[in-house]
């Protein structure tokens, strides 16, 4: 595919970009770019949250992985849309009874001010984190379809990225990227169709042999029933309920656009549409995979493999869209990447921004102007951070999806545990305690799972989240039994 189309495709798409946000700019209010002024269509917004919670990784990490995981990964958005339910009923009246814009507030009237700044902070390293990683994955792909034509270095295409993501966020926020994801959404589904249609027609499929293909394909299963394994049903239900609940309703990033809704029935309508969309797009993607393997097996197609486990998976769906799939499909490829990776990292990035500035700062009491330099410098610092973290793990292989569920596991695991305490007693803790203990669960958990891997060859997966949160609050309770003076 030629470097100048593909240069072109991205130039236009982010034109489109900034003309959305000329727009939805106007008569800005200094709240804006935090709440979108809580005017936000519902129906908008979740649509529009689908490729958030996608992004570059589910695009091309979920086609790839099912040649080593199977259909599994469904397993877990089961649990995932259990989560919701959750979401929907317990979490988000909370946020609308106390009129959050910093979810994390909650947690400084319920047990303190350490609690409250180490809850953020948690979300904070967390959200860095898989914003750099899924920024990483479209990086690479468009470092390979464009960037390496011209010798441009790595680094200076992630920088390239940032800045035309800090270029449309800027002014607006929150109310500019409600509007973007719905474009983000609409690019990344269609690129899986086409792909799907490509591969249906290459094969001489009718729309039943397909669907009787994936069916009777060795990596369709569904459900994994082995105790010892990661991907055990049991073990991705509960992980996949409170990694929704860690990751989504815990999660500044996503619940920022919830509570942009103009009221909580608003905001309830939104997540469970949101859940459903994303579970069948989810599973969409799955089938592709299947599909993608097809593909290569009738073609000769192969990939690297290590002890008999296939590694940079998530190569096969960029290589066959680029490669093999002919010009239509290479085009909706790079708007689907190109968009995928602008929705997840625009919106985490004026996460991690109302965060910092709400919880750390104290944004909320200054003026619109210092209010505005605050939020450009805090910006501006955490489009670094996420620089930063990539450049880390340039260099990584394997797919990406299951590192960010790894990670999210250890950052998640404590702001999970001190949320469910809060909602569902009415204890008190000794607030100094938290930090300490919100650093000692997670350690401990990893250090607990490399046990298990080598005594008993047992691999928590996914349920890492559910012995961290478990962890923390066994500790939060202990601590106030050794230290009931100190409350």
């Amino acid at each position: 595919m030629s470097p100048i189309l593909v240069f072109s495709i991205i130039a236009i798409y982010f034109i489109m970009l900034l003309i959305i946000s000329y727009f939805t700019s106007r008569g800005n209010s200094d709240e804006s770019f935090y709440t979108g002024d809580r005017k936000s269509p519902w129906a908008l917004v979740a649509y529009g949250m689908v490729g958030a919670a996608l992004s570059g990784v589910t695009f091309v990490s979920i086609p790839g992985m099912v040649s080593n995981n199977y259909f599994y990964y469904f397993q877990f958005v089961i649990g995932n849309v259990i989560g919701y339910v959750f979401i929907v009923y317990v979490l988000i009246p909370i946020y609308y009874k106390l009129n959050l814009v910093s979810i994390y507030t909650y947690l400084s009237s319920r047990f303190g001010e350490k609690s409250y700044k180490t809850g953020s902070l948690f979300f904070l390293i967390s959200q860095s984190f898989g914003a750099a990683l899924r920024l990483l994955l479209a990086a690479k792909i468009l470092q390979y379809a464009l960037f390496d034509s011209y010798n441009i270095p790595f680094p200076v295409t992630v920088i390239i990225m940032l800045l035309l993501v800090w270029l449309y966020t800027n002014k607006s926020g929150i109310k500019t990227i409600v509007w973007t994801d719905t474009l983000q959404t609409t690019f990344l589904i269609l690129a899986a169709i086409v792909a799907i249609v490509v591969v249906k027609n290459s094969l001489g499929f009718s729309f039943t042999d397909t669907i009787s293909g994936i069916k009777n394909h060795q990596y369709f299963k569904v459900f994994n029933w082995d105790i010892n394994s990661g991907s055990n049903f049991f073990k991705q239900i509960i992980s996949g309920i409170l990694i929704a609940v860690a990751m989504m309703g815990l999660d500044q990033n996503i619940m920022q656009k919830t509570l942009t809704c103009k009221n909580k029935k608003d905001a309830q309508k939104n997540a469970l549409v949101f859940s459903i969309i994303l579970a069948i797009t989810q599973f969409l993607f799955l089938g592709l995979g299947i599909m993608l393997y097809m593909y290569a097996e009738q073609n000769g197609i192969t990939l690297e493999t290590e002890n008999g486990v296939f590694i940079n998976t998530d190569k096969l769906f960029p290589m066959l869209s680029l490669e093999h799939f002919g010009m239509f499909a290479s085009v909706t490829f790079i708007l689907g990447i190109t968009a995928a990776s602008f929705s997840s990292v625009d919106s985490a990035l004026t996460a991690l921004t109302t965060s910092f500035t709400y919880d750390f700062l104290d944004v909320e009491h200054k003026s619109g102007k210092e209010k505005t330099k605050i939020k450009n410098r805090v910006l501006f610092g955490f489009s670094v951070i996420v620089f930063l973290i990539i450049m880390l793990f340039a260099n990584s292989k394997g797919d990406v999806i299951s590192t960010i569920f790894k990670v999210a596991g250890y950052t998640y695991g404590p702001l999970l545990g001190l949320f469910m305490l809060g909602i569902f007693t009415k204890i008190k803790i000794i607030d100094k305690t938290v930090p300490f203990i919100c650093i000692i669960a997670p350690v401990a958990t990893y250090y607990f799972n490399y046990f298990l891997l080598a005594k008993f060859n047992f691999d928590l997966g996914f349920m890492n989240i559910f012995v961290n949160a478990t962890l923390t609050i066994l500790l939060l309770l202990l601590t106030n039994k050794i230290l009931p003076n100190e409350k």
